[in-house]
Order: C-alpha cells, then structure tokens, then sequence
C-alpha cells in the first residue's frame, strides 16, 4: 500500500466545510440554533441550550452573551469555536472537559458547558470529574487547558488514550539532545547539500515503509506565526527533503520562504491532512497572511484537491518502527575491543535507537563498553563462539548476575547459508581485506583459520601478533573481503604489508615470494543492491573506531557497494571504508528522533590542531602509489600462477553503480 494518500475532491470539500469556516459566513449564521448533518449546532452561540429545568437548586440558567464578530472563528466536525479577547476569560466544564469563553458556560457557577453536562455530573460527579481532568492534560482545569469538544463517551476515552500516547511522545522529545550552534537545516540550506533518502537505510525508522513521501506532500503542523494563547495548526506543503527533516512552507505563502521551517516528518507534532477536523483540533492561517483571502475555506479546497498526505497510520508505524527487541540486561557475546581475535561476553546496558551500549560483563564499574547497532555482525548469541570454534575469554563470573538473562538466538542478524563442501577457503590463501584498525585501509591479508558455518579469521601481512591476537572474524559472505586484484581494478589504493620494500606492490611477485595462492574469485560476495546512493550525499555515520560517537558525514566515493565515507571537517586520513547496507549509517535526522547524541562538523580550530607530520606522511604516501604504473587486465592474466585465468571488469573510481554489477568475473574455460 502506498504509503501516501490521495486527497480527492469530494473528501475535501466535505473535511474543509466542518473544519474552517470564515469570518463572514459566521456572522451570517449567527443566531442560528440548527443543528447540521453531524449533529452539532449550527452557531457558537447554541452551545448552551435554553431550557426550564436545571441540575440543581443553587444553579440556574444564563442567556449567552453574543461574542464580538471580529475574532477568530474555527470549525471542528461541525462545533464552532472562538478564541477569546483575553478579557473575559476561560472556562473549562468539569464533565467533558470542554473549554470555552467563560460568560458562555451554563449556570452562574460557570462549571458547566451545558445543561445535559450538569446533569450527567450530577448523577456520577466522580467519574466524570476523572474523566474530564485526564482529558485536559491530566490535571484540575485551568484557564490555560486545551480546547476540547463535547463528545460521547467513547470518543472521551479514544481522547485518553491519545493523551497516553502524547505523553510517550514528550518523553521521547525531552530524551533529544540538541547540538549546541549545529542545524541540519542550516547546514544543508548555505551549502546547497543533498541527503541520502531514508529508503536507503533498511535498518533505520522507517526504512522499509517510508513511500513516496517527497517534496508536495501537504500536513498539518502548529501554526507559530499565531498570536492566539493556544496551541493551533495550520497546512504547511514538503518544500525539501533531507533525510527525516523536511522543509515545510505554510499554505498561502506561495514563493515566499520567510517563514519556511525545518521539521522532523517522524516528530509528534506533523500530521496528515484531516488530523484536526479528527481530533477537535483548530486549524487558523497565520497572522502574516490572513489578509491575502476572505474565504479560506475555498482556498484550502482548491490548494488540496488531489495533492497528497501523509497516511492515517503514519504515527503508528513511526512508533512501531521504533520499538527494539533487545532490552537491558540481555547478555551476549560481543568481540573483546582489547583483543579482535576472541570474543567476551557483554550485558546490554541501554538501547538508543537500536545501538546497544554494551558493558563487559567483568567491568565492576560499568565503564568498560562497546557500542554497536543490534544488527552488527560483532555480536552474537551466548554458545555463539563455541558453535564454530571462535577463540572466547570465559568469564570469572561463575554465575549470572541476579536480572540478567541471556538473548534469545532468534534476534541476531542472520548471515547467508553457504556450501562449504566444494571448492573452499583455505588457510594461507590470499585476499584484500578492510583493515578494522585502519578502516581507511584495504590490506593484503591472509585467511588465518576458516571456522564453521563459513567463518573465517583473517590476519593483516606485515602487523600480526605472533599469537594471533589482532586476528579478526569475517564471514565468508562479508562485503568488507575481497578477492586479489579488487583495488588495482577499481583504482582504490591497496595497503602493501608493513616492511614490504618492492614497490610498487605486485600481486603476482607478493604470491610467489610468499609461495601462496589467491583465494577464488567465485567465493566471494558479488551481490550489489540498488542501494540509492550517490556522491556528495549527506548523513549521519557511526565513527567506527570511536563506535559511541554519531558524525556528521558524506559520501565520497562509491565502488559498487562499498562506501567511502568522510566526516565532515575532518582530514581525509579519518575516512572511512563501509558497506552501503551497515547499520552503522543513518538518515539525516535520526539522531534527533531517537534521542542520540549527534557529532557536528569539527571546528576550524581541531583541523588545525591536527598532525602537520601525519598529513605529510599521508600525502608522500599518497603521491608514491599515484605514481606507479597500473597493471592492466592483460598482465593479470599472464601473471597468474595457479593458471587459472580471470577478466576484469574495469570499475570507475566514483562510479554510482546500483544495481547487479560483477565487478570480477571468472572466465570459463
């Protein structure tokens, strides 16, 4: 189902004609007592029927006041209200909760709306008292309390419920926390930047059911540029997207983007066209315009007839989008940052937006943490490490900690079945692989051990431990291992072992030195999604080697599916190498939706601040392998030694590819 809805006509004429009524056609109404199709009375000022009887001796009847025809005038599902000079107060009814100018409320006492609410108190005074106060916000009624119309019971409980639901929202807006001097809407608005759509994050909020939610989608959103003591909305139209945030222009405004405004589209306070006439909400133009048209009602109608809205349930898939399986205190096995080749077991500590703060289960003071998305292939379930024969540090803790519960297999990312019967990886057999210490770097690495169910664990040439203790884990299906030749065809710099002296780097020469082979092209992950993105594209990135933070980041390079992502006012040397499908990249926006703590572009002052020597040494480097003669397909082909022959397909240095793509590709003999 598309995840937009279309506004036909028909629907807008008869939403329109109960949600906003001018001025004018008040005035003319005014006196009126009938009642329309909805039920409701015609005019403002039938609210308080005029009758004989009344609830109580003390309590009698009081002919209405006419209000002043120049104020404000709001339509909701057929009730009319008017917002009060400020002069003659408010008024809140003790049974439904309704508020209203305080001279029009019945009886003298004013705590009632009508007749038929003083008597409904009457007869139960308990419950309706309750119900009343969890209408308005959970408190006694006071002259600030929202506007409410008289509604059935039924609808006064689906009132209390989204009462329930706004405070989980708050909750969820006060966990934000902003970045001090750092707007996304300001950064992307003076540099002109383009943001990578959420349909390219799978794993994030609404990845898989955004739609086509684009520029000219129409809300309902508060009106700001409202003088009026109470909180209004007004239909503002999706002007640009950047990720979540959207900018938004207030209908009536045309080309004028004086007060256009950045919002986050999962944020509590955007709404589908239609939300106000449902939820008794006033819909007011604001101030800046109210002069430009006389009759409101017939603009709307004609601005809306056949745009698009958000879907009725788009609050409730944002929510349901943002609702984790991991909770605290779950223990999992997670690699031991210390020592890349073993794994140790960890306690979740809190879940933000899916990322987990792992804490070591030995850290006493819970200060030694990891951090890591739940669908990371860091973490595993407990047994994991035993199953397939990956090194483990057992624990000194005996026995479980009292609240601690292990987490259930079934939650972990699964990796793709693979056949390891036939041709296989073998110990000692060569490969290109993203260095997890220098994720900047692909390596000449060696497959160490190959594990069960197609692990392998992967040592980089020229920096390994003699125990083995900076071996790492890849799956055999990683997007971050590649075969020989990968960086040489798609001209990315190849990171030669520490010590090599025979430069420029040769592959061929490297195998026969080292007397080893290539590991085959066939068994490595050519799979290329039609990921979505493009270079130059803005988002938000884990920095992996300092996992807690969240950057400000952009995409600089795309090689089929791999990603070369740079962190916004940083040196090119922080750059770092990541799959175009890894949790650990978000929409523009995310951190503000789930609570995050976003890293904003580094000052000038810490890019100046940063090793003169180190850029140096990186540009002498950079230089050196730019000078090199590149080896061609053909001397691929004769150079190989195990006489198997294989074409390259050559790759562009920035090229967007989306879509199936074989970058390597065995020639059949």
């Amino acid at each position: 189902m598309e995840n937009t809805k279309d506004l036909a006509f028909d629907t807008f004429c008869k939403l329109l004609l109960h949600t906003f009524i001018s001025q004018t056609e008040h005035t003319s109404r005014a006196g009126r007592k009938r009642r329309d199709s909805f039920g409701m009375f015609d005019g403002y000022d039938s609210c308080s029927e005029d009758t004989s009887s009344s609830s109580s001796s003390d309590e009698s009847e009081e002919e209405v006041a006419p209000l002043p025809s120049s104020l404000p005038i709001i339509k909701n599902n057929g009730q009319v209200y008017t917002y009060p000079d400020g002069k003659s107060g408010m008024a809140t009814c003790e049974m439904c909760g309704m508020v209203g100018v305080r001279d029009a409320f019945y009886s003298k006492t004013k705590r009632f709306c009508s007749v038929s609410c003083s008597r409904s108190y009457s007869s139960n005074s308990k419950k309706a008292s309750i119900l009343a106060r969890l209408q308005v916000a959970g408190k006694p009624p006071t002259k600030k309390a929202k506007v409410l119309q008289k509604q059935p019971l039924v609808a006064k409980l689906a009132a209390y419920a989204q009462y329930q639901a706004t405070l989980q929202n708050q909750a969820k807006t006060k966990a934000a926390v902003p970045v001090e001097g750092f707007s996304w809407g300001n950064y992307i608005n003076s540099n002109s930047f383009t943001a990578a759509p959420v349909t390219c994050f799978k794993h994030a909020p609404m990845g898989t059911c955004w739609g086509d939610i684009s520029e000219g989608v129409r809300v309902e959103v508060p009106n700001t540029d409202c003088s009026l003591p109470t909180k209004v909305f007004w239909i503002a139209g999706i002007v640009k997207l950047a990720g979540y945030n959207a900018l938004l222009r207030y209908e009536g405004f045309e080309n004028d983007s004086s007060l256009d405004f950045w919002c986050n589209v999962c944020g509590s306070d955007i709404h589908p066209v239609g939300w106000c006439a449902t939820s008794g909400k006033p819909l007011v133009p604001p101030r800046t315009i109210q002069h430009k048209y006389t009759n409101w009602k017939a603009f709307l109608v004609k601005r809306l007839t056949g745009a698009k809205t958000l879907p009725p349930d788009f609050s409730q898939k944002v929510s349901e989008s943002m609702q984790y399986p991991f909770k605290t205190s779950m223990r999992v096995e997670v690699v031991d940052k210390t020592h890349l080749c073993r794994t140790r077991v960890a306690v979740v500590e809190s879940v933000i937006g899916g990322r987990l703060r792992l804490v070591y289960e030995e850290s006493e003071d819970k200060t030694d943490d990891f951090w890591c998305h739940m669908y990371s292939p860091l973490i595993h379930h407990i047994g994991w490490s035993r199953s397939i024969g990956h090194r483990f540090k057992r624990s000194d803790i005996t026995k479980k900690q009292d609240g601690h519960f292990d987490a259930p297999p079934h939650l972990f990312m699964k990796v793709k079945e693979v056949d390891a019967a036939g041709e296989w990886f073998k110990e000692g057999m060569k490969l290109e692989a993203i260095d997890p210490l220098n994720l900047s770097a692909i390596c000449v690495a060696t497959i160490r051990k190959v594990l069960a169910d197609g692990y392998l664990m992967i040592g980089i040439d020229g920096s390994e431990a003699a125990d083995g203790s900076d071996w790492f884990c890849y799956h055999a299906t990683s997007p971050s291992i590649f075969p020989v030749g990968f960086c040489e065809i798609n001209m990315i710099e190849l990171t030669p072992p520490r010590g090599y002296t025979k430069l420029p780097f040769k592959w061929f020469d490297y195998l026969r030195e080292t007397d080893s082979i290539a590991a085959p092209v066939k068994l490595f992950n050519k799979e290329v999604p039609n990921h979505g993105f493009h270079v130059g594209m803005k988002l938000e990135a884990v920095d992996l080697m300092e996992p807690r933070l969240v950057c400000v980041a952009t995409v600089t390079r795309i090689i089929h599916r791999l990603l070369r992502i740079h962190f916004d006012g940083w040196e090119d040397e922080y750059d770092q190498w990541v799959d175009c499908e890894s949790p650990d990249l978000y929409p523009v926006g995310w951190c503000q939706l789930t609570g995050y703590q976003l890293q904003p572009p580094a000052p000038q002052s810490s890019r100046d601040s940063q090793s003169s020597s180190s850029k140096q040494k990186k540009k002498a480097k950079s230089q050196q392998y730019k000078g090199h003669k590149k080896m061609t397909s053909l001397q691929l082909k004769e150079e190989l030694l195990d006489g198997e022959e294989y074409s390259f397909l050559q790759g562009a240095s920035d090229q967007e590819s989306n879509g199936s793509a074989s970058y390597y590709i065995k020639q059949e003999p």
